[in-house]
């Protein structure tokens, strides 16, 4: 009689659970992480800027910080509790954690870097593993070289190598590619994630870039201050902020005071009056329906690639604020040029190179902003 064939075992779910006050009164200003997450397997973003606490974070994960209080479990597994006083040493926490600076040892080869993890192993196993996993990030034929020698995406996924053949509970990624170009760090990604679908395994990745964030994120938790402020998806946190530090970080360039004029249920639209006039008049912006009344005070975001510049009055548009102005100053920023418009409040708009030229703009111009709706983000004041 023939024995069914067992079906291949799947990957584990791991999840990485924190509940995390660390304090520092030391530092400028004292200093406190205190915050609360769950990250399931895959990529989950800490974005912020410098100082906001994301490596003090990843340290007491790692634990190399040990927190004050809280806890901290992979599944059910407990790496800290102080109220028990578990705190499991870093070298048992089955957390692999690869650094910006990456810390290679120069004089070792590839292989021996990749195998560096794995000393506790007879030398024919850890030969093996080794060789799989550079094989398994494309870098097999970099062996017997050392990191001197080849670049810095290899350097990195080298780094990656000697982490992952470890078979970490989960994985910790402190701006580990910051200095590699865009299609580097895709290919690079890429890899992790296929590396990831066969280990299942929490991933929490450092940055303080939007462009990675949107690359990179499944999840996204907003640090400011050591305290957790947003979090969802790249395009929840990112497309439609709600508080002005995470719209700031999402790349809004123009932020203003504003007040509800009128409420138009009726359109699904608000009124909003913004603080400068223009010949006179109160310049105001129709955006999204929020739950408010006339006169709360809110604030307005829009990012200056969403909006379009005309010489003369465009009329017969769907978008509903077309708004007059005029240029105050032209930078060229790379392949584009930010225009200062004032038309009552300063806005930033981005133009092509080719935009400005054949506009003829210049500083003084008088021009027109165009505006979408939905391209008006309003905020907590």
């Amino acid at each position: 009689m023939s024995m069914p064939t067992p079906e291949p075992q799947k990957p584990a779910n791991r999840t990485l659970s924190a509940l995390v006050r660390k304090s520092f009164p030391a530092a400028e200003r004292g200093f406190s992480l205190e915050v609360e997450f769950c990250a399931p397997p895959g990529f989950t973003v800490l974005f912020g800027p410098s100082g906001s606490g994301k490596t003090t974070l990843l340290d007491c994960v790692a634990g190399l910080t040990t927190p004050e209080t809280g806890s901290i479990t992979i599944d059910e597994r407990v790496l800290f509790d102080a109220s028990t006083r578990i705190n499991v040493p870093v070298a048992k926490r089955g957390v692999g954690y690869v650094l910006q600076d990456l810390a290679l040892f120069p004089h070792l080869t590839v292989e021996q870097n990749t195998e560096y993890g794995l000393a506790h192993l007879p030398r024919s196993v850890r030969r093996q593993q080794a060789a799989a996993m550079l094989q398994e990030l494309r870098i097999e034929h970099l062996g017997r070289q050392r990191p001197a020698e080849v670049s810095g995406g290899e350097r990195q996924r080298v780094a990656l190598a000697r982490t992952l053949v470890t078979d970490p509970s989960v994985l910790l990624l402190d701006e580990p590619l910051a200095a590699l170009d865009a299609p580097t760090k895709a290919k690079i990604i890429d890899d992790l994630r296929r590396w990831n679908q066969a280990h299942r395994i929490p991933i929490l990745y450092v940055t303080h870039s939007r462009e990675e964030v949107i690359a990179v994120g499944e999840r996204v938790l907003v640090m400011e201050r050591g305290h957790i402020i947003a979090r969802g998806t790249p395009h929840e946190v990112l497309g439609a902020p709600l508080q002005e530090s995470v719209a700031q970080l999402a790349g809004f360039e123009n932020i203003f005071d504003a007040t509800v004029w009128l409420v138009h249920q009726d359109r699904g639209t608000i009124t909003c009056r913004l603080p400068g006039k223009q010949n006179g008049t109160f310049v105001l912006l129709e955006t999204p329906l929020i739950r408010a009344q006339a006169g709360t005070l809110v604030r307005v975001g829009i990012r200056a690639g969403d909006i379009l510049l005309a010489i003369t009055k465009p009329e017969g548009l769907s978008a509903r604020n077309v708004i007059a102005g005029q240029i105050v100053s032209l930078e060229r920023r790379d392949m584009k040029i930010a225009a200062r418009v004032n038309c009552g409040v300063e806005m930033e708009v981005h133009l092509t190179l080719a935009a400005k030229d054949a506009l003829h703009l210049d500083p003084g111009k008088e021009v027109w902003l165009v505006i979408k709706t939905y391209s008006c983000h309003l905020m907590q004041r």
